[in-house]
Order: structure tokens, then sequence, then C-alpha cells
């Protein structure tokens, strides 16, 4: 069944039809989600799915955008968070400087230390990183996150970056934007990197595949995704399907 690894169904778009909505996943195909924490509060919500749902598996982290309002106190509350049972990584953490807030400075000092909690924890991390490339990419060689491994989540770099990463031993989470016709670059990254470091996912309510760019995405839109990924490999949707979900169990270290 199709596995989404990164969702954000806490989100308040969901209000009003999320149980309805998650509950509907597995007779669509959707055997397995991670929600992700993007801040505390996020974090806390993503517990509450967590409990409530036994294909729903989560992250608790802070995104970059979310880290000056991070503190010790907030990074004892993650360690706590991430010694749940059905807590799988922490993220999404990492760095961006699209709007270039916080400061660059303040990102960083952040992202490291959530990756000193994955090592401590023992967890996968899922990073993020928007319009700093080198940046995310140093710290990461420099902090040896290759250690703890993870997934560079909505991957948006090009396959020289790419290349690294798969070095490292990370994952690259694939999504909507693949599907829009502007993406050359991202097809041409799934193009070259091996279908076992590929894993799907939507960051829903996000990043809605092509023609439905606009509306709210869920993971019932993952089979848009898996039919791109389909065309450019050259294998069947079957195919997609089974491998991504095998990768997305490893990523996550559940039992295979």
């Amino acid at each position: 069944m199709i596995f989404d690894t990164h969702t954000h169904y806490d989100d308040s778009v969901f209000d009003p039809d999320r149980d309805e909505l998650i509950r509907s996943l597995p007779g669509s195909g959707i055997g397995t989600i991670v929600n992700v924490g993007a801040d505390i509060r996020s974090s806390q919500n993503t517990l509450d799915l967590v409990r409530r749902y036994p294909f729903v598996y989560g992250s608790v982290g802070v995104h970059p955008k979310g880290t000056a309002e991070l503190d010790e106190t907030g990074i004892a509350w993650l360690r706590r968070a991430a010694g749940e049972e059905k807590i799988v990584a922490i993220g999404e953490i990492g760095l961006d400087y699209h709007w270039n807030e916080p400061e660059a400075a303040v990102q960083k000092h952040w992202f490291l230390r959530q990756l000193s909690l994955a090592r401590d924890c023992s967890l996968p991390v899922i990073v993020h990183s928007r319009d700093a490339a080198k940046d995310t990419l140093d710290i990461m060689k420099a902090e040896r996150a290759g250690d703890m491994g993870g997934v560079i989540h909505c991957f948006s770099y090009s396959v020289e970056i790419a290349r690294e990463y798969l070095k490292m031993g990370f994952y690259l989470g694939i999504g909507g934007v693949l599907t829009y016709g502007n993406a050359r670059k991202l097809k041409e990254v799934v193009a070259y990197m091996p279908i076992d470091r590929i894993v799907l996912e939507t960051d829903c309510p996000y990043l809605t595949p092509a023609p439905h760019r606009g509306e709210r995405n869920s993971s019932l839109n993952l089979p848009l995704v898996i039919h791109a990924i389909s065309a450019i490999k050259g294998i069947s949707e079957d195919q997609v399907i089974a491998v991504t979900e095998q990768n997305a169990r490893r990523l996550y270290r559940f039992q295979t």
C-alpha cells in the first residue's frame, strides 16, 4: 500500500473533516502516514493523531521558520515526546532562507541542536532545506548526519546536490512538485537517482499535484505522483508503490 512519509493533518484546514478523511485513507490504498511536527504545538497535535489512528505515525521537531520561539525548555519537551512509541523521527528541521526569517544564525543554532537531539534519541531526521543548499549540506556533513540517516523533504536542488545526500545514505522525498510543468530539475533528479532511495510524500495540505494545484492536498493525490515517477523510471505504478513503501519502512526503521 502507499506510504505517505510527510503530512500535516493537524493543520487547521482539515478541521471540518479531519477524522472522516483520515479514516477513509486505508480504503483508498493509503496504508501508512507520518504526520510531521513543525513547532511545539503541531508536535503536540501529532501525538494526539498517532494515539487515535493505528496507521498514523509521527515526528516531532521545529521547522526553521519557527526557531525564533524555540528554547531549551522546548528541546526538553521534544526529547520526552521523541520517546513515545509511534514517534519515528525528529523533524521537520533545517534551514529556510527564502524569507530570511529568523536570521540564519538562529536557524543554524537550532538546526544543530535538533540534529544533536536526533543523535541522542537514535532517530532519523526529516530535513527541510529551501534556498539554503550549501549551508544545509555543509552542516550535515560536519555533523555526520549520515550516522542518523533520514530524508531530505521536498527535495528541490540539483542532481549534484542529490548525489551528495545519496552518498550520505539519505532518502529524497518526492511529492506533487514532480507533476508541475516547471519541475525540470526535479525530474532530472528522479531520473538519476535509484528507485530504492525515493520516498513518497504529500506535505499536505500544501504542494498539491497537477491538475489540482491550488486546492487542498491530501494523501489521496499520491497516485498522481506515482504515475509521474512510473513514467520517468519506466517501471509499473505497482512497482513504484511497493518499492517506495519498503523504502519508507527502512527510513523510519519499521520492522520489515
